[in-house]
């Protein structure tokens, strides 16, 4: 991983859709989005803001149960798994569901990153963590090295 950070402010939703677009913009195969923060922070409503940047019209539910849902393209520009893992209790749990299987050919969404083990030390991995600020939220942005270029 490379380090390399930013903090960028979100006062308010369509911040957060800004980002969310930006994002998938530069969304590879194989990358990895990673957001943390605590319940509440914003980590949903950026993830339905990546996804319908990718091109998804319909409403996107939230994979808290379900644990993972598939996105295909198309008609989304490149395949997507978006994945919940609040409900984790140990990280080789996302072994035993077959995350590995589903990412294959496909970029990563995840919420609660951690309780799968995380994917910091991923090349692919571009990790933000959303937390309060004075006026809305920040977003601390960590790049890993195949994100160097693509910055947002």
């Amino acid at each position: 991983m490379s380090g390399q950070k930013a903090i960028i402010a979100l006062p308010d939703l369509a911040a957060m859709g800004r980002l969310g677009q930006a994002i998938a913009a530069k969304l590879r195969v194989g990358d990895v989005v990673a957001v943390s923060g605590s319940l509440g922070a914003g980590k949903a409503t950026l993830a339905r803001g990546i996804i319908a940047a990718l091109g998804h019209t319909d409403e996107v539910p939230s994979p808290s149960f379900s644990i993972i849902e598939t996105y295909d393209s198309p008609p989304l520009r490149l395949p997507l798994v978006h994945a919940d893992f609040y409900r984790l209790e140990r990280p080789d749990e996302a072994e035993e569901i077959g995350l590995d299987d589903y990412r294959e050919g496909a970029a990563l969404l995840a919420e609660w990153p951690e309780k799968a083990g995380g994917f910091r030390h991923e090349p692919g991995c571009l990790s933000i963590t959303l937390e309060p600020a004075d006026e809305g939220r920040i977003a601390v942005v960590e790049y890993g090295r195949d994100w160097l270029g693509r910055e947002l």
